[in-house]
């Protein structure tokens, strides 16, 4: 298990991931926290709590947008026979990562409000 510092609207924390995947981490903070930001400027939160859970819902919604686009997208009937495996692959793939992020927002959202 590694451990990683990332920072959101300006409050580090110390967040365990599994070892190799560091880089990742930091990537999905800044992402997160680059959403957070632009909701902040808005003016919309009350508190920290409240943009952290505004920005999770944002990056929730984000979420449910893909899914659908993903299930929604046609599947090409003429495609090679060896060509498809590898779409439900990635798609696989894609939505596995996509559940992975709305995991980890939740628990920071978490961790957050218990603070």
């Amino acid at each position: 298990m590694a451990e990683v510092n990332i920072s959101l609207n300006g409050r580090g924390y110390e967040i365990a991931c599994d070892a190799g995947q560091e880089g990742r981490v930091v990537d999905l903070a800044a992402y997160i926290d680059q959403r957070l930001q632009g909701i902040a400027r808005s003016g919309g939160a009350y508190n920290d709590a409240h943009l952290l859970v505004l920005t999770a819902l944002v990056l929730a919604d984000e979420l449910y947008e893909a899914r659908e686009a993903l299930s929604a997208r046609p599947v090409a009937k003429t495609a090679p026979a060896a060509q498809a495996p590898q779409n439900r692959e990635e798609e696989q793939i894609v939505l596995r990562l996509l559940s992975d992020l709305a995991k980890r927002i939740d628990g920071i959202a978490q961790r957050v409000q218990a603070a």
